[in-house]
C-alpha cells in the first residue's frame, strides 16, 4: 500500500515532529496525528467522549487518542459545542410571567 501524506496543516491540523514527546500517545499513528489539541479542551468534562481512566483521583488520558486522530478537530468542536449549549440551557435566565412571579 502506497503511504499517505500527512492532512494539509490548517485551522484544524498541526504537526509538530520535533517535539520532544511526538507522538505523545503509544501506538499512535504518526502520519495522521494531530497535535492541534496537545492540551485536550474536554479535559475538564467529566463526559468527555474519550478513553480515559482514573488514576489515584485524577484524569488519565494517555489512552486517549480521539482528539489526535483524523476527524478528531471535528469531533472535539462537535462536543464543545453540544456543552456550550447544555450549559447556556441550565443557565437560561429567569423570566417575569404576567402575574409577576419568577417562572
Amino acid at each position: 500500500m502506497a503511504e499517505q501524506s500527512p492532512p494539509q496543516a490548517s485551522h484544524a491540523f498541526f504537526q509538530n515532529r520535533a517535539c520532544a514527546y511526538f507522538p505523545c500517545h503509544q501506538g499512535a499513528e504518526t502520519l495522521t496525528f494531530n497535535c492541534l489539541f496537545c492540551y485536550c479542551p474536554l479535559y475538564f468534562l467529566d463526559a468527555c467522549g474519550g478513553d480515559f481512566r482514573i488514576v489515584k483521583g485524577i484524569k488519565d488520558c494517555t489512552l486517549c487518542r480521539k482528539p489526535h486522530a483524523p476527524g478528531g478537530y471535528e469531533r472535539t468542536l462537535a462536543r464543545l459545542r453540544e456543552e456550550i449549549r447544555a450549559r447556556q440551557q441550565r443557565e437560561k435566565p429567569r423570566t417575569l410571567e404576567a402575574s409577576g412571579t419568577l417562572d
